[in-house]
């Protein structure tokens, strides 16, 4: 079991704190959802567990250890994959190279998303949102990693292949915390652990049932 947490974590931004000692817990196989709206600071949590924003106070702490101090690149290679909302992709490679640069064999991440298989050769800033998703989630497929962190997967997808990702991520034998807005539908039966922050705090942590009921 993988198991990664903020410890009375703060971030802040400059004068701004968006992250007011937020203490949260997600273990693997197994899916973690952080809600809340914009400015809630639930991406700024994700980017404080993956080591790209620093933290003013608290701790960060992955299977017992403390990697606060950690930078992202050296986290990145003891098998933490972030997926951000906006830039996750190579824009100037094709989508045949952002794959290529995880694994030289990436037919099962084209298994996963088959709509990428006629884009291989096209640059990947030109592509739509969704299909930008599609290819940044194949990449965290890929890298096989041990806690996978994804801010708003399924963003500019169809309702279809938004519910393929969420059982894709699901299916997953990592550690998987994702960033939305509200619990998409695909996830309301599913069994995850679910924190709903508000204003850089946690004002809610259970299982699905208990936030749908």
């Amino acid at each position: 079991m993988t198991t990664v947490s903020l410890r009375h974590a703060r971030v802040r931004y400059g004068p701004v704190e968006a992250l007011h000692g937020v203490t949260l817990a997600a273990a693997g196989p197994g899916l973690t959802v952080l809600l809340g709206r914009n400015g809630s600071g639930r991406s700024t949590a994700l980017r404080a567990l993956a080591g790209t924003v620093p933290l003013s106070g608290g701790a960060v702490v992955w299977d017992g250890t403390d990697v606060t101090r950690v930078p992202p690149y050296e986290r990145a290679r003891r098998g933490m994959c972030l997926v951000p909302e906006r830039q996750a992709v190579f824009g100037s490679l094709t989508v045949r190279e952002n794959l290529h640069l995880v694994a030289p064999d990436h037919g099962t991440a084209l298994d996963a998303y088959p709509q990428l298989r006629p884009l291989l050769e096209r640059r990947a800033g030109t592509l739509s949102g969704g299909e930008q998703r599609m290819l940044a989630l194949s990449r965290a497929l890929l890298a096989r990693a041990r806690v996978v962190l994804v801010d708003e997967p399924a963003q500019g997808m169809s309702p279809a292949v938004a519910a393929r990702t969420y059982e894709l991520l699901a299916a997953l034998r990592a550690c998987v915390v994702i960033a939305e807005q509200r619990l998409p539908p695909a996830l309301r039966d599913r069994p995850a652990l679910v924190y709903e922050l508000r204003r850089g705090t946690v004002v809610f942590a259970g299982e699905t049932g208990e936030l749908t009921r």
